[in-house]
């Protein structure tokens, strides 16, 4: 049992992670008679383990993601249009290394914005950081900062990050202002960071989401210098999930249901 001095110091240290351990591996050094070296090497191992682990949580927590996703969660059988062996190849971050950048295009509801977090997250658990942003929230960012003259200090939040994540291009028209923005964000992070966009509309329509032709081109012509596309095709996994759920409420033919 550890004395109450043992563990104030490990406190003091911040060696909790050695602390909750110790006593194993005492029990373990005496029972296999561990050399020092090799009882010492276990114990900075116990610590380094626990402060991965909160690194990554934090990395997680501070990327701001819609959903925490896995690729092990992905339905790949579902789809034929996406190549497991693409999307894992992707989640090696060797693109991120590369300061390169990704374009995902597709139907919505087709999983872009399930790979493209789960990619995230593989990229936290690979020593980077992320920033996951809907388009929507990235232009509101800016606005309201903009507002309260903090233009500066949000676009930090944006050019700091080894991936930058921009999801759900071409939901709805984009307001005033918002082509300025993103060309901003696209033009100083090109050839230094990563950036990850999704969308489900043309990029020939990219002009009216934004609602400004040149700054679309503009933004196109920077992002897809050094970008992998990654197109999409097929039918919309919730719309799938939709049909089948209302299926099986259904009543057998012939069957009475309660009103």
């Amino acid at each position: 049992m550890m004395s109450d001095g043992l563990t104030n110091m490990l406190k003091k240290l911040r060696l909790s992670g050695l602390g909750d351990s110790l006593e194993i591996r005492l029990h373990e050094a005496s029972s296999r008679g561990l050399t020092h070296r090799e009882f010492l090497e276990l114990i900075l191992q116990d610590e380094l383990l626990v402060r991965d682990g909160r690194q990554i949580s934090r990395r997680i927590t501070s990327a701001c993601f819609r959903d925490v996703k896995r690729l092990e969660d992905f339905d790949f059988g579902f789809n034929s249009s996406i190549k497991k062996n693409r999307i894992f190849d992707l989640a090696t971050c060797h693109f991120i290394r590369d300061k390169r950048d990704v374009l995902w295009l597709g139907p919505p509801g087709t999983g872009k914005s399930h790979l493209c977090q789960s990619i995230g997250v593989a990229a936290i658990r690979s020593g980077f950081t992320v920033y996951y942003r809907s388009i929507f929230d990235t232009v509101r960012d800016f606005l309201h900062d903009e507002a309260m003259e903090g233009h500066e200090r949000i676009l930090q939040r944006y050019l700091k990050p080894d991936l930058l994540i921009v999801d759900d291009m071409g939901m709805k028209q984009l307001p005033k202002r918002s082509g300025e923005y993103l060309f901003e964000i696209i033009m100083r992070r090109h050839e230094l960071r990563s950036t990850m966009m999704t969308s489900n509309r043309p990029l020939d329509d990219w002009g009216k989401l934004i609602g400004d032709v040149p700054s679309a081109t503009a933004i196109l012509d920077r992002f897809l210098h050094r970008a992998e596309i990654v197109q999409i095709t097929g039918k919309s996994y919730r719309l799938e999930n939709s049909e089948k759920g209302s299926k099986s409420t259904k009543a057998p033919t012939g069957s009475k249901t309660e009103e």
